[in-house]
């Protein structure tokens, strides 16, 4: 095997052993998202679950529960894309910018 072919799968081995361990800190990783001025509170980890979700008592109207509803949504949604995305800047120093599908 030639020298090069050799550093490239040395490499190669050390950008796996980087992206396993990222993968096994998202859990550890969170993303927490307030909506409708503090209404509800969203917190969630890098593996898409959600931690922790706090409504305010002022937000709940059961004369408009699909605001409320919506609010739920947005924070959840948002709370899941930070983190996602948090995850990608991680994962993108790792792999150079090359993007492999299926990770983050």
């Amino acid at each position: 095997m030639s020298k090069g072919l050799a550093q490239i799968m040395k490499q190669a081995q050390m950008m796996q052993q980087k992206m396993g361990k990222l993968q096994e800190q998202a859990a550890e990783r969170t993303a927490e998202v307030t909506t409708g001025g503090g209404a509800v509170t969203v917190v969630v980890n890098g593996k898409n679950q959600v931690l922790s979700l706090v409504i305010k008592k002022e937000a709940v109207d059961p004369e408009d529960v699909e605001m409320l509803q919506d609010l739920v949504i947005t924070a959840v949604n948002e709370a899941l894309k930070k983190v996602h995305q948090e995850m990608s800047e991680e994962m993108s120093k790792i792999t150079g910018g090359l993007s492999i599908p299926g990770l983050f």
